[in-house]
């Protein structure tokens, strides 16, 4: 399967500062999150896959498009939703989407007919004639959704498309992308602070810190994997029961005075934790089961 994204060996520096550094990775998923704090070069990351910044060193793919060469092709292939507006105020919603439509490449005619399509599906129909400069928080952000996808990109780039939303507005964000990518039309980068939006709809998972790739999760495959985690609270002497676990295959780690975290291995049966403590005359007195959140992973990579 051809990645939709391969960076190999990408920098960046402005001045004498590295913003990105020998970035290495291909990536292939449906939709992808992308995470990191302030600062670590998430930005600067999808600045310069469209060609906004310039390539200190080695270089990236989109669908095989090598972003040095072939711009032109690229920005026919990808729709952006910018975290910052970017509109004409004064100009009505079905206008400017028809604009951006022309400016990604459609015929007029083609444009104002897909800027009505893309305004009903975001849920901005009745208001399509409106003032953009009129339009509340949520609705501006629908809007830059539909001037993404007006002209049908294999690739949709989202930089924060929750930032500021209310619950209600945020579920209605969070089901379109879910919808668009069960459609399978398209690919999805997602970029966010907020782990719930990336846990809830992606299938891989990039983390920066400081302009290095810290971390990658196949969220889909952890998922299928179905790994066992487990947490064990005990009291008494538990001295030798980690490693006796251990000795069973159960990855293993203390987690403060008493607690155990533990992957269990495939087939492990249960009882036999119950047995290494009555062996060691120990109280079990808390055991429940657990999968890694996303935010552990991203605390995780936080540490490196």
């Amino acid at each position: 399967m051809q990645p939709v994204i391969e960076l190999n060996g990408l920098g960046v520096r402005f001045g004498n500062r590295e913003i990105l550094k020998d970035l290495r990775i291909s990536l292939a998923g449906r939709i992808i999150g992308l995470l990191g704090p302030n600062g670590a070069g998430k930005s600067t990351l999808i600045q310069t896959l469209l060609g906004f910044c310039p390539v200190s060193s080695g270089t990236a793919t989109i669908y095989g498009h090598d972003i040095r060469r072939d711009q032109r092709a690229i920005r026919t292939l990808v729709g952006y939703m910018p975290e910052n507006d970017s509109f004409i105020a004064n100009m009505s919603a079905v206008s400017f989407i028809r604009m951006m439509g022309e400016l990604s490449g459609l015929p007029a005619d083609a444009a104002l007919e897909r800027a009505h399509e893309v305004l009903f599906y975001v849920g901005l129909g009745e208001a399509r004639y409106r003032m953009l400069g009129t339009y509340s928080l949520g609705m501006k952000q629908l809007a830059k959704l539909a001037q993404a996808i007006v002209h049908g990109p294999r690739l949709l780039i989202l930089d924060e498309p929750t930032n500021g939303l209310d619950p209600p507005a945020r579920q209605r964000m969070i089901r379109l992308i879910g919808e668009m990518k069960e459609a399978g039309s398209m690919n999805i980068v997602l970029c966010s602070h907020l782990l719930r939006d990336v846990e809830e709809t992606c299938e891989e998972v990039l983390i920066l810190k400081a302009g290095r790739i810290v971390h990658y999760s196949n969220l889909e495959a952890e998922r299928s994997a179905n790994k066992r985690f487990v947490e064990i609270e005990t009291y008494g002497n538990d001295s030798g029961f980690a490693e006796a676990l251990a000795g069973l295959g159960c990855e293993c780690a203390t987690a403060g005075l008493g607690r155990l975290k533990m992957v269990l291995p495939m087939g492990f049966e249960m009882r036999e934790i119950y047995r290494l403590a009555a062996e060691r005359d120990l109280q079990l007195r808390r055991l429940h089961y657990r999968r890694d959140t996303l935010e552990d992973i991203f605390l995780k990579a936080m540490e490196v």
